[in-house]
């Protein structure tokens, strides 16, 4: 175990002082004052696309902060640079994924030593008789051998404060790559086509996309989603080869504001899917990829509150849907020819407490990605229904399914790991039922996951529920409450949390400090019931199933009081601000990664990317006013009082289109402006990134290894203050 003296906080004399400029508004009848609302930049779309068009005096606002907390922290370098390179040196550099088969090649990413950005490989495909099936099986060899770079992310990104490659898509006929690349971090991405055979970049580029493409059958044009002048994923066309983007035909445009567009493929590789939806309606429509020119046909038209997705399978539709109360969603099918909702036939009827998360439709199987209990399990039916499982005896653990790039196949690919155990990758037999172990991750200086311990506790919520908690450790950790512990909590928009492994977290756990993940309501780790109990009028829950997590580790000797950091971005983030006003008492520290935390005015501005789409998940409070009074009771920025706050980092992106830079910047400054003792509150702002801050894989570790110095100095200020 790592044993080191741990430097203290450095506040410089004075802290930086936004000026509070009057500013107030009424809603619902309720007087709402907003002195920091300046440090919002009027021409914020200029910005997103330019920051150098960020006005003076916010920007040197912004950068006072920086120097603050860098200030703050100025004594922790030495420390800063210790974490980076333990957990760098947990990285494999020349890392490769598994290649994936696709006709005559097998296409993977790698990086290359030293290398920030991924190389976007094939090689011929070869035949190996995997171990224990008794049969030739397709798949392929190392990347050692006739390796093709499709796409050097390196050589693109060299010079440039910001790099990040959207998607790399091949044609049918493996001529040619479409590849989108942001360069701001503000999710505008560039499109380019490259000739596989010369490698090179066709003159025709394609501008201000999601960074989504699908190829036409023919690979002679391919469709994408442009944004609008409010950022947000609104329209698909179809770009010709060879063609000005202003050429280019619209194939769908979705009027409501509340909608975004995504596109995909089906697994049997004949449609294009065009996907409208928001946090809880969906309306899927498809086209054929062999017929570029025909129409789109609606799958099923949009009900509220109906979700689906579609894959195809001969003439049949294949869906994954919540109709008729299955609120953990069932598997019907239906004729291609009549697709609509009333033709619906259940194929894996609704079952309370088991939620399919993932469907995936081969040629002659049908395989789910189910969880029960918190726990996940990969089903397989073949065409008789027939029917056996994938799981895993440990007590938490993770577990994802991949979708590969073929349809007629037996094989189907996933990945294994849990807190303690690194990630294992294997391709499984639906046939044979037999494993083949292609990957397990290296760990280059060394892990024995007999040193660890992995758990999972439940804690009591308020209302009785039993929230699951898994958490890491050393092996032989004593529960006498002395550990410090760092408490991870998302919980919104139905996202699960996997127990998954992490090789940085082992620079807090070998330093002492106990890991935990919280998995609070809001959140789908018990079903989709979990979600719905987090979200709108139920959305106070997520936090206190947290604050309940916390103590519940404290009652069970795992921490104590003062000794906990808790940690969580974006809509995590608005967490971090809500728990801070609800119990700051119980932490040490809080970190609050692009935080949203200035729910309010946010979800009162239609103009901003994703506020449209986010009122089916916290409400419309322009519209309700029961709506306004829930966020208004919770919103971070509206619940500042005047009491002692932990010490506070946090975290944002000047181009950030989701978490806006100025929520955080404005929640400090009333933090700092309001609050009676405690902290010390810091803010960081990437000038030079957005939603993911550093795009770079190192460059990432140094972000890291910030949060994770502040999270020791606090743990360890407050046990000495």
């Amino acid at each position: 175990m790592t044993s080191e003296t741990l430097p203290p906080f450095t506040l410089p004399a004075t802290a930086p002082v936004a000026e509070a400029r009057p500013h107030a508004f009424t809603i619902h009848g309720s007087r709402i004052e907003d002195d920091y609302a300046w440090l919002k930049a009027e021409n914020w779309r200029e910005v997103l696309k330019d920051p150098a068009a960020l006005a003076p005096d916010i920007r040197d606002y912004l950068n006072a902060e920086n120097t603050y907390a860098e200030a703050a922290l100025s004594e922790a370098g030495a420390l800063r640079k210790t974490l980076v390179a333990e957990m760098r040196g947990r990285i494999r550099e020349d890392d490769s994924s598994v290649p994936e088969p696709d006709g005559p090649f097998a296409y993977y990413t790698r990086h290359r030593e030293g290398g920030q950005h991924p190389l976007i490989c094939r090689r011929p495909r070869t035949v190996v008789v995997l171990p224990g099936q008794g049969a030739e099986t397709a798949a392929d060899g190392g990347p050692e051998e006739g390796e093709a770079i499709l796409l050097d992310g390196d050589r693109e990104g060299e010079g440039l404060p910001f790099f990040e490659i959207a998607a790399a898509v091949h044609s049918d006929d493996h001529r040619r790559l479409a590849w989108g690349a942001d360069t701001k971090g503000s999710e505008l991405y560039t499109i380019r086509v490259r000739d596989l055979g010369t490698g090179e970049d066709a003159s025709d580029i394609v501008e201000a996309t999601s960074g989504e493409a699908v190829w036409s059958a023919d690979g002679t044009s391919y469709w994408y989603v442009a944004l609008d002048e409010n950022h947000r994923p609104a329209k698909v066309m179809r770009h010709r080869l060879g063609t000005r983007q202003a050429d280019d035909i619209k194939v769908y445009e979705e009027a409501d504001p509340g909608f975004f567009v995504h596109i995909g493929r089906t697994q049997s590789g004949r449609y294009l899917t065009v996907t409208a939806s928001d946090h809880e309606t969906a309306e899927v429509h498809l086209l054929d990829r062999a017929a570029p020119d025909s129409a789109l046909l609606t799958v099923s038209p949009r009900e509220h509150r109906l979700i689906y997705s579609v894959e195809h399978w001969a003439d049949y539709l294949v869906i994954l849907t919540n109709a008729d109360g299955a609120e953990d969603f069932k598997i019907v099918t239906t004729a291609l020819a009549s697709p609509g909702r009333s033709n619906w036939q259940d194929a894996v009827p609704y079952r309370a407490g088991v939620m399919i998360r993932h469907l995936h439709v081969l040629g002659n199987h049908m395989v789910r990605l189910e969880l029960e209990n918190a726990l996940p399990r990969i089903v397989v039916r073949d065409l008789a229904g027939n029917e056996h499982t994938v799981s895993f005896p440990e007590e938490a653990y993770s577990l994802g399914l991949h979708s590969g790039y073929e349809f007629e196949t037996a094989r189907i690919r996933f990945t294994y790991s849990s807190m303690t155990t690194p990630a294992e990758t294997y391709d499984y037999d639906c046939v044979t039922k037999g494993r083949h172990l292609r990957k397990r991750q290296v760990v280059p200086s060394g892990h024995e996951a007999g040193d660890y311990v992995t758990r999972r506790l439940f804690a009591t919520a308020l209302d009785g529920e039993q929230v699951p908690i898994s958490l890491l450790h050393r092996k032989g950790l004593e529960l006498d409450g002395s550990a410090p512990l760092l408490l991870y909590g998302y919980g919104s928009y139905g996202t699960l949390m996997p127990a998954s492994f992490s090789t940085n977290r082992l620079s807090l756990v070998d330093r002492g400090f106990v890991y935990a993940i919280a998995h609070i309501r809001g959140g789908t780790e018990k079903g989709w019931r979990w979600y719905l109990d987090g979200k709108r009028e139920k959305k106070p829950n997520t936090f206190s199933d947290f604050v309940a997590c916390g103590r519940a580790l404290v009652e069970a000797g795992y921490t104590s009081e003062k000794r906990i950091v808790a940690h969580g971005g974006s809509a995590g983030g608005m967490l971090m601000g809500a728990v801070a006003n609800l119990a700051p008492e119980l932490f040490a520290g809080i970190v609050a990664d692009v935080p949203f935390v200035d729910v309010l005015n946010t979800m009162l501005d239609g103009d901003l990317p994703l506020t449209p789409p986010e009122w089916p998940e916290w409400g419309n409070p322009a519209e309700s006013e029961e709506a306004c009074k829930t966020i208004l009771s919770y919103s971070p920025y509206d619940n500042v009082t005047a009491k002692a706050y932990p010490a506070i980092l946090a975290l944002g992106g000047l181009t950030d289109p989701r978490v806006t830079y100025w929520e955080p910047a404005k929640w400090v400054a009333r933090l700092r402006a309001t609050m009676t003792g405690g902290g010390p509150v810091l803010l960081k702002i990437n000038m030079e990134a957005g939603h993911g801050g550093a795009a770079g894989r190192f460059d990432r570790l140094e972000e890291v290894g910030l949060i994770y110095a502040f999270a020791l100095i606090a743990a360890r200020a407050a046990r000495t203050g």
